[in-house]
């Protein structure tokens, strides 16, 4: 076994003789046997070795014996004796506490010490349990994935040996290790695994293991290809404008394995497989206008669009003085220009061309709310700003995020879309205030 990790570690390239890493150690079989393994490679490591207290004289026989390693192998140790008090975990299960804890200090040694990284006993056995515990609480294809070999500072070199292989090679070596009484007890779902489901699996299927190994190796293949897709299909359809996402929807209805493609857009921004059924829901309701909510963002379903944006729009009240140059609005820049004679009418729907002398300073920006009313460009009569937008098509996503610009008592603009009727410029105009988005 010893070759076999060596020939890994180097054509996998995953450990360097020149560098010293930190090994987890628990006294158990498996961080013990990479210890030798490390050993009989030439790799420089050092020990961690946490004490929960949790098994009382058992963990302190655990700390010990590794104690006694380190003294033996010659190498550095670090022991850190803590207690569930003292970790702490309200709202998490013990385990997950304790491996926020260990992972936490291990990365503090790891910066405090220079060490290259963290090496962890992951065996093949760990990779398929870990497998079918994600495939039990419901998966997607990056469920079948497991563990990787090097994931940020964290090195797992045992991934490609069995839990007999490690079995014998201690056995064989006459090498000692701590036998935990907890992994014995059926308490947890990776005990059940392993101690009752893969020895029946073994049993009625030999060789079950290894070939469920070799079948994931090749969904996770398999994975990388439509992840290679995805992202090609991703940069094609998605459209950006700005702070907002778009969509097709008939892009997205008519492409298979819709479920996926759109889960994966949405992930990252807090949203779940179920948030995408009832997005699907919705679209083959042909519900307009429909809005979903993750976090700070939402998506909104629009007419021929699936619109994503910032759910999450503050905006304080901002003062425009006749002296000021410059605004910035909802992420846009504006210069303000003072321009005066005969002039050019911009008549593009971003911009604003206002009569300046009816203006009354400091002009006003503020998001509008439910009841504020314009007399839009063209118009004689007052219309609700929230009609206005209705007219516009303006999506429900983009509604929250809409700004006006207050004059006095009346409003001037609303923003990026329509000036009022009392501020335009005539033939009468002599001085116009500018606001040109950059």
């Amino acid at each position: 076994m010893e070759e076999l990790f060596k020939n890994h570690i180097r054509s996998k390239k995953l450990l360097d003789e020149s560098k010293t890493y930190l090994l987890a150690i628990s006294g158990g079989i498996d961080s013990v046997c990479l210890g030798y393994l490390l050993r009989s490679a030439g790799i420089n490591f050092a020990l961690a070795h946490v004490n929960f207290g949790l098994r009382d004289a058992e963990s302190q026989q655990d700390e010990a014996f590794v104690r006694g390693l380190a003294k033996d192998w010659k190498v550095q140790i670090h022991v850190v004796n803590t207690n569930k008090e003292e970790m702490g975990h309200q709202g998490i299960s013990v385990q997950m506490a304790a491996r926020e804890f260990r992972y936490g200090w291990f990365e503090k040694l790891i910066k405090e010490n220079g060490y290259e990284g963290l090496l962890v006993a992951h065996h093949a056995d760990d990779q398929l349990e870990t497998i079918f515990l994600n495939l039990l609480r419901g998966t997607g294809i990056e469920g079948i994935y497991g563990m990787s070999e090097i994931r940020g500072n964290i090195i797992r070199p045992m991934l490609g040996f069995s839990r007999l292989e490690i079995s014998d090679y201690m056995i064989k070596n006459s090498y000692s290790w701590r036998e935990d009484s907890s992994n014995q007890k059926n308490e947890y779902k990776r005990n059940i695994l392993r101690n009752r489901v893969f020895p029946l699996l073994n049993e009625e299927f030999p060789e079950a293991i290894q070939v469920l190994d070799g079948s994931f190796k090749r969904l996770k293949d398999t994975g990388k290809a439509f992840f290679f897709l995805y992202e090609k299909w991703k940069s094609e359809v998605i459209i950006t404008e700005g702070d907002y996402q778009y969509l097709s929807l008939k892009e997205i209805s008519n492409i298979s394995g819709k479920h996926s493609m759109l889960y994966y857009w949405l992930r990252d921004f807090g949203f779940s497989y179920s948030d995408v059924q009832d997005i699907f829901s919705s679209i083959d309701k042909g519900e307009a206008g429909k809005t979903f909510y993750a976090g700070k963002y939402m998506l909104n379903k629009d007419r021929e669009y699936l619109i994503l944006g910032n759910n999450d729009f503050d905006w304080e009240e901002k003062n425009i003085e006749l002296h000021d140059i410059s605004v910035q609005l909802k992420g846009n820049k504006y210069d303000i220009l003072h321009l005066e004679g005969a002039i050019e009418i911009d008549k593009s729907k971003e911009n604003a061309m206002l009569d300046l002398d009816k203006l009354q300073f400091p002009l006003v920006i503020k998001k509008w709310e439910a009841g504020d009313r314009i007399v839009p460009l063209g118009m004689d009569k007052p219309k609700k700003i929230s009609d206005l937008l209705v007219d516009l098509k303006v999506p429900l996503i983009k509604k929250k995020q809409v700004l006006v610009l207050w004059s006095g008592d009346e409003i001037a603009w609303v923003v990026g879309f329509r000036i009022g009727e009392h501020f335009k410029c005539g033939p009468k105009t002599k001085r116009v205030l500018y606001f040109k988005n950059l």
